[in-house]
């Protein structure tokens, strides 16, 4: 899924159980520290996360090295690399590219089915709460307050990285295209510097199938001038 919606200088990788490592994919001695006081279940999507990351890695020439989560959750990755997670019941992916054609990627997958109550209140605006409701009369079928919450998601795993700091569900709106199945970011707060120019909005692409919803961003490195 996550591969249709993103380009191919992104390496992907995804799975839709835990597969069984093969020889020597098994985690390193720091990320087994991680985890080591986690649920199964958290233990099971970390472990599988980071095999499918390692994967992809080695589709860019990449040796296999630990991804230990910082104080946040996000993964740490290799000098000149950029990339994002993500799982939840019924998919585990990760994808990857280089830092001098990407500067950076967020992608999130969720169950299609609608949010618990009350959450669709906590993370949309007002605006993308009647969008959401105005899409759920037009295009049926789709869980659009869980795409909602994904493309969100997406957006902190692209804008984390480049600034270091939380972005609030609130300070992002987005606007959800059910026929190109696109969507568009808008920053309300000041976007991060890339290349020397501060970035507004994020482009970003949906897909829905197999009973789940998947979200990304990429976010193109600058071009160098041309001498």
């Amino acid at each position: 899924m996550i591969e249709a919606i993103l380009p191919a200088s992104v390496a992907c990788e995804a799975a839709y159980d835990d597969p069984v490592p093969g020889p020597g994919e098994l985690l390193y001695a720091q990320e087994r520290e991680r985890i080591a006081k986690a649920v199964p279940k958290r233990q099971r999507e970390f472990t599988t996360v980071r095999l499918l990351a390692r994967r992809a890695l080695l589709r860019l020439g990449q040796p296999p090295v630990p991804l230990l989560p910082n104080l946040r959750g996000a993964p740490g990755w290799p000098d000149g690399i950029v990339g994002s997670m993500t799982h939840c019941d019924g998919y585990r992916a990760a994808v990857v590219a280089r830092a001098d054609g990407t500067a950076s990627v967020g992608i999130d997958a969720e169950p299609d089915a609608p949010l618990p109550e009350g959450v669709l209140d906590v993370v949309g605006l007002p605006g993308e709460t009647e969008q959401v409701m105005s899409l759920a009369e037009r295009h049926p079928g789709t869980s659009w307050d869980r795409l909602l919450f994904s493309a969100k998601e997406s957006v902190f795993k692209v804008w984390y990285p480049l600034t270091g700091s939380e972005l609030d569900f609130s300070e992002a709106r987005i606007d959800i295209d059910p026929v190109e199945r696109t969507f568009r970011a808008e920053l309300l707060v000041p976007g991060p510097l890339v290349g020397g120019r501060r970035i507004g909005a994020f482009p970003g692409r949906w897909t829905a199938g197999h009973g789940l919803v998947a979200t990304a961003i990429h976010l193109p490195a600058p071009r160098e001038p041309r001498a």
